[in-house]
């Protein structure tokens, strides 16, 4: 069989104009040319994602009555406020891991990395960008905005605002499991990205007080059982990283 013929650069940005969870797919996904790929890491961070998604859920229905349409939005809008917490906290904390982690580097390493961190950087600005787009359709602020531009202009508004949502639940579910295609820096740091993230995320339920209708000892261990199973994740990815691909901490910072 002849190989794929690769579409041309024009094809697929106007594929991501047409199909908004294409262009979330080419804007959270690690594509550095090179990148060591681990099928099974990738499989157990995605059943990672869906069983964490399948735990919440049944947590939430244990201590939470659900009887009609109004608790499932309830509970929906629940989860997509958790999953926006998160992505904010990753936010603030990308910046600060990958600092110290490019400023321990060595030599030359870190004008490559600095070079490599434009499109984790471009994804971090894309999610806030596709968020506040809504923004232009919803806010009571731009009511005024949006009369002044008519029917034509709030068609637009409305055509937009349906596809940054889409681009924006794919890309926050992406950008979790991905921890913002971090690997296209070097391939160690999104374990130790998302290790960071998990336990500013319990910390963070823990002083919120978050899940107040469960029983102590349950909270207790679905607060901490989250950050102990990306941890050990972690290590883990960073042992096969170490063992199958040569790739370490240490030899990432040229030390």
């Amino acid at each position: 069989m002849p190989p794929p013929v690769e579409p041309s650069r024009g094809r697929k940005i106007m594929r991501a104009v047409l199909n908004p969870l294409y262009a979330a797919q080419r804007t959270f996904r690690p594509s550095r040319t090179g990148i060591a790929h681990d099928p099974q890491v990738r499989r157990l961070q995605l059943w990672r994602t869906v069983l964490g998604l399948a735990a919440w859920v049944g947590l939430t229905l244990a201590y939470r009555a659900v009887v009609g349409a109004a608790e499932v939005k309830a509970l929906a809008d629940d989860r997509l406020d958790q999953s926006w917490s998160s992505v904010l906290v990753l936010v603030c904390t990308f910046p600060v891991v990958v600092g110290g982690f490019v400023a321990a580097a060595r030599g030359g390493l870190r004008r490559v990395y600095l070079r490599r961190a434009l499109r984790p950087l471009g994804a971090v600005l894309a999610v806030m960008a596709s968020m506040g787009t809504s923004a232009l359709a919803m806010a009571p602020e731009l009511a005024g905005l949006r009369d002044a531009v008519g029917l034509p202009g709030k068609i637009v508004i409305a055509v937009l605002c349906l596809w940054s949502i889409g681009f924006a639940l794919y890309g926050i579910g992406l950008s979790l499991v991905h921890v913002f295609r971090t690997a296209d820096i070097h391939e160690v740091l999104p374990p130790v990205l998302a290790g960071v993230l998990v336990w500013e995320t319990a910390l963070l339920d823990v002083v919120t007080g978050a899940y107040p209708q469960v029983p102590a000892g349950v909270r207790a261990v679905f607060v901490l059982g989250a950050p102990v199973t990306v941890t050990a994740l972690s290590w883990w990815e960073l042992r096969r990283l170490r063992r199958h691909h040569g790739l370490t901490v240490r030899g990432a910072l040229g030390r």
